[in-house]
């Protein structure tokens, strides 16, 4: 009798665990970008994830009497570990990425069986979760380091995390109050906030010390966001690697980027001060989702229509919430609300078998 394996299924012929480490190898440059603009925060709590996740995997094959080594190297619970870690301010106290990547493992793996069993993006189920509990220290970002009068050393890092304050006895908040015009140190939430205040200027909302002098396409437009904008770059990178290792389809990121483009143009041509579709496209997590998020091969369609459908729903979805809804960034819900309609979706798309007729026809 031949064994039959849970799902994910790949025509590569290669393993779960080479896939995981590929998708982890191509998001080490976005990793890289973020210690460079956002300081050792990133390292400490990708290796808190990383450990914790590692425990938790253990500690549940145990109960569940598995073989322990056989579901543990497969690093499906890395990959989420990473990728949570990544997506939470990287001076968050130590027991936010503790509690998100318990969440992730318990509530959105193993609870379902484990490993293609799951319905929901594990790490996308522990980040609205901490999202919507701990809202506050979930959207309080340190400036890129730039920015700041003293760049914080590892040690400061670690303190930070584990203490509140840093060796001068300065909390994240005193460290960020010297830099005027920052309210939560993200740019989609500079935007979100002067926008809430009635502001009429563009340039007036450009004058954050937070948004790069360089502009896009000319002065009218949007400037880059110091920090983010390299980060989405290096994720776009990573998410191109994969695409031609064949590890992602093109489908999901591409009708995700397609149809968000074309609503924040759409946007971008009726209001006065909507940012243009470039700088939407480069801010927040938009690449992270497309690439690293959106194409879980367990959650996402599976279908090559379906993979279409699946991305232009996100994509959608995504300017909904981010537009009209009450947060920023929205990839986490989009993700979230397109998973639960990945079975509806393979259902209509599903390719007819040969020689059967159409039910209705």
């Amino acid at each position: 009798m031949f064994k039959l394996a849970s799902s994910p299924h790949t025509h590569s012929g290669a393993l779960t665990s080479r896939i995981m480490l590929w998708v982890m190898g191509a998001m080490l440059p976005a990793l890289f970008a973020e210690v460079y603009y956002f300081g050792d925060g990133v390292l400490i709590q990708s290796a808190i994830a990383l450990i914790w996740a590692f425990i938790l995997e253990l500690i549940v094959t145990k109960l569940r009497h598995k073989p322990t080594f056989f579901y543990v190297k497969d690093f499906s619970g890395s990959l989420t570990a990473l990728i949570l870690a990544m997506a939470i301010p990287p001076y968050a106290p130590y027991w936010i990425i503790l509690m998100g990547i318990t969440i992730a493992i318990l509530l959105g793996k193993q609870v379902y069986g484990g490993l293609g069993q799951n319905l929901f993006n594990p790490a996308m189920v522990g980040y609205a979760v901490l999202l919507v509990s701990f809202p506050v220290p979930m959207t309080t970002w340190m400036p890129p380091v730039e920015l700041l009068q003293h760049t914080p050393s590892f040690m400061d890092s670690w303190l930070l995390i584990f203490t509140g304050h840093n060796s001068a006895g300065l909390t994240l908040t005193q460290l960020t109050a010297t830099i005027d015009g920052l309210s939560q140190a993200t740019p989609l939430n500079d935007l979100r906030t002067a926008l809430e205040k009635g502001v009429t200027s563009l340039n007036e909302i450009k004058s954050s010390p937070i948004f790069a002098d360089s502009s896009i396409f000319g002065p009218s437009a949007w400037t880059l966001s110091i920090g983010w904008t390299q980060v989405n770059l290096c994720f776009l990178v990573g998410g191109l690697f994969l695409l031609y290792k064949r590890i992602i389809h093109w489908q999901i990121p591409t009708a995700l980027l397609v149809t968000f483009a074309i609503c924040c143009s759409i946007n971008w041509c009726i209001a006065p001060l909507a940012p243009n579709p470039i700088w939407e496209l480069l801010s927040g997590a938009t690449m992270f989702g497309a690439f690293f998020i959106a194409t879980d091969p367990v959650t996402a369609s599976i279908t090559p229509r379906g993979k279409l459908i699946f991305g232009a729903l996100i994509g959608f979805l995504l300017y909904i919430i981010r537009y009209y809804g009450g947060y920023p960034d929205a990839i986490a819900f989009a993700v979230l609300l397109a998973n639960i309609c990945v079975p509806l979706i393979d259902q209509y798309t599903r390719p007819h078998v040969s020689g059967h007729r159409v039910k209705g026809m």
